[in-house]
């Protein structure tokens, strides 16, 4: 816990939430990014009821907050011209917390329950058509310094659309993590595990790549390296995506998320079981994949009123 956040609280609040902490990272296994994000969240809060009570907080404060409290809270925000969906992540944060201290029995108090989020405007993943794909991954070797970094470019951008993984995903993947049944073992969010299918493509990508690497590499070992042979950046590949988006005068939508939207959006269009593609995406939720089935009705409206020009 950051100590110029410590003034707010008392020795006990400190102490909870430090367990708190504990828990998200070791139990319900989220992240540390994640696990700071829900702090800093939680600590928005904390400023804004301190500043209300006007003394140093404590477990009791919590528990006496009310729907007022809460409300007061949504309405500086609001006033700070927060944008909803950070809004809604802070109040996200905060129910977490209060039901961690409910379900272990330091407070009783429910009164967050009563307080929904903000509505937001529904915003479709970006997805390129089938032929923007394969343009995008026929250049993505003509942006790197050395021919086996744009060979390494390649076998990424290939596995982010062939596969559907996240940025992270790929970049975690270690040397061992492709079976010999052909299969990825891929570790998601909250450290998650799924098995996920690799193309023949896909793998004959990386092995070109592998085949040209300069260094030497073991189990265990980074499977995408960078110019000084350590593990490979996001930024770096952000940055070789943003070349070959001019290049090819994509919108700045196109992220390396935007193959995986990809991913998902082709197979759906091809018939594929929306529930198989949770699976291979690694969603938790079924709401989440079901953003693509709007994807492909806005696609096909956009088909249909082409086709009537």
């Amino acid at each position: 816990m950051k100590k110029h956040n410590q003034h707010l609280i008392d020795s006990q609040l400190q102490e909870l939430i430090c367990r708190w902490q504990d828990w998200l990272l070791n139990i319900k296994r989220y992240s540390e990014h994640t696990t700071a994000s829900y702090t800093r969240d939680l600590f928005e809060f904390i400023k804004i009821f301190s500043e209300q009570k006007k003394t140093l907080l404590t477990i009791t404060d919590f528990e006496q907050a009310d729907i007022r409290t809460f409300r007061f809270f949504l309405t500086k925000r609001t006033q700070q011209h927060l944008e909803k969906s950070s809004i809604a992540r802070e109040l996200s944060a905060l129910k977490n917390f209060f039901k961690w201290l409910n379900k272990n029995n330091y407070i009783q108090n429910t009164a967050l329950s009563a307080i929904s989020s903000p509505k937001q405007p529904k915003i479709l993943p970006r997805a390129l058509d089938v032929e923007d794909t394969f343009n995008f991954l026929d250049e993505a070797k003509n942006f790197s310094k050395k021919p086996w970094q744009g060979l390494r470019d390649t076998a990424i951008f290939t596995l982010l659309y062939g596969c559907g993984l996240r940025i992270s995903e790929a970049l975690n993947l270690n040397i061992g993590d492709i079976t010999a049944e052909n299969y990825l073992k891929i570790k998601g969010k909250g450290n998650k595990e799924r098995i996920v299918p690799i193309l023949p493509i896909v793998k004959e990508q990386i092995e070109a790549y592998l085949h040209q690497c300069p260094y030497k590499m073991h189990i265990g070992d980074p499977l995408f390296l960078g110019a000084r042979g350590e593990r490979l950046l996001p930024r770096i590949v952000q940055r070789q995506m943003q070349k070959i988006r001019l290049s090819l005068g994509l919108p700045d939508t196109i992220t390396p998320h935007a193959l995986r939207h990809s991913f998902a959006t082709h197979l759906l269009s091809q018939g594929t079981n929306l529930r198989a593609i949770q699976e291979l995406l690694g969603h938790a939720s079924l709401t989440t994949t079901q953003r693509y089935t709007d994807i492909s009705i806005e696609k096909m409206t956009e088909e249909y009123h082409k086709w009537q020009q």
